[in-house]
């Protein structure tokens, strides 16, 4: 039975962490009953760490709060290359006459949370919380298959690594897809997806969710010998454990803006939303001292990168009837590719939001992706619009009834 569990283990391993399968998922499904028949049969084997124990266990009544061994500080923002042109000048003021390499890695766009390994085994796993004090979502994290419950080869006695569960993009819309079905109140991001998941109590629906984490980060840690930030990442991918993909070392300004410049131009690629770049002091005995304010780390900044905006034409507007009965209008456009995918369609929100931006058919708008994933009309841009724009009367497209079974409508008074 145990070569049978690693057997998996590697399976999942190479599916999920390297994305080199070397079986069908025919296969894998046998494999996985194979076991799932096994321990049926012989329940005193059943171990903890099984494969077969990620689906969830029994649903929690609460989370337990549990203290983060080192507080997980947030970062200070900016959408400003000059502020990160200020801090590398600011670094430079702090430590004179030193060389300052920085790390340049994605801003994931996920739920931040730590994970502790004691001997190679997964112990804790916790949300970020107040930064000193988060949920422990151990359970949660245990049904999500690139986290591993135990680490490969030689581990440390003591590992924390920090990063962020996210959802991938095609699975966040698969999801959604599955809710408005039910008539189900839609999730607005991916990020919202993935924070409303670890929230769920019962671990078996975390399980049927398409969750993934990345990690960049250590926290506390004994046993693991390393100066400098960025030989963290080939240490968590030895170890078995789902690393940030792309980073980069700048000795200068100039390297630095080329490298955020750079992920820009590739972060739509990555499974994971990712809104910006994250600048961090490579050495970690620069880093202690520069030290920390009150709320954040001086040796690190995030800058977020602005949601990319197009123009395309307004050619219709459609009403779209969901299952409880709202109904939202939906503005049908020419074709443009923005954020990494073509959009053909666009959310209006609602009739006040029409009317508010005097949105007409036949013009030229300009659209972005909210939360980068759901494309939405921010603007007009009224210096293109043709003569023979039509104004939208919602009342008159829909006649007082609604478009699917001719029943009533009525305007919610809120």
């Amino acid at each position: 039975m145990k070569q049978l569990r690693d057997e998996i283990r590697k399976h999942d391993r190479l599916y999920y962490e390297e994305a080199a399968p070397i079986i069908s998922d025919r296969e894998y499904d046998r494999l996985y009953k194979e076991l799932v028949d096994l321990e049926t049969q012989f329940p005193d084997l059943v171990t903890p760490d099984s494969p077969t124990q990620r689906v969830g266990g029994k649903p929690l009544k609460a989370f337990e709060q549990v203290a983060h061994l080192i507080p997980m500080l947030s970062l200070d923002n900016t959408y400003s290359e000059e502020e990160v042109k200020n801090f590398y000048a600011r670094i430079q003021r702090l430590l004179p006459n030193e060389k300052i390499p920085v790390v340049i890695e994605p801003k994931v766009d996920g739920v931040a949370v730590s994970l502790i390994y004691e001997n190679g085994r997964l112990r804790q796993a916790a949300t970020r919380g107040d930064g000193n004090v988060g949920d422990n979502i151990t359970q949660n994290i245990r049904t999500i298959r690139s986290v591993p419950e135990r680490l490969r080869g030689a581990a440390p006695k003591l590992l924390e690594v920090r990063g962020e569960v996210y959802m991938d993009k095609h699975g966040f819309e698969k999801l959604n897809d599955e809710r408005r079905k039910a008539g189900l109140p839609l999730f607005a991001n991916p990020r919202n997806a993935a924070a409303g998941s670890l929230k769920q109590l019962d671990p078996a629906i975390v399980a049927k969710r398409p969750l993934g984490v990345v990690l960049y980060g250590t926290g506390a840690t004994e046993g693991v010998e390393i100066d400098v930030h960025s030989e963290i990442f080939p240490l968590l991918k030895k170890l078995g454990l789902p690393a940030t993909e792309r980073w980069w070392v700048a000795e200068s300004v100039e390297e630095m803006l080329d490298a955020i410049h750079e992920l820009n131009g590739i972060r739509h690629k990555f499974a994971y939303q990712t809104d910006g770049a994250v600048v961090k002091v490579n050495s970690f005995a620069q880093r202690e001292r520069l030290g920390f304010t009150a709320k954040s780390p001086r040796w690190a900044i995030a800058y977020k990168y602005e949601a990319e905006r197009v123009q395309t034409r307004l050619n219709e507007i459609v009403i779209q009837v969901g299952r409880t009965g709202i109904l939202t209008p939906v503005a049908v456009l020419e074709p443009v590719f923005v954020s990494g995918s073509t959009v053909g369609r666009a959310t209006l929100h609602n009739e006040d939001e029409i009317k508010r931006k005097d949105i007409r058919i036949g013009d030229t708008v300009v659209i972005e992706k909210a939360g980068e994933v759901i494309p939405a009309v921010v603007e007009v841009v009224k210096s293109k619009r043709p003569r023979d724009a039509k104004p939208f009367d919602f009342a008159k497209h829909i006649h007082g009834k609604c478009p699917v079974c001719g029943g009533p409508i009525r305007r919610d008074p809120q």
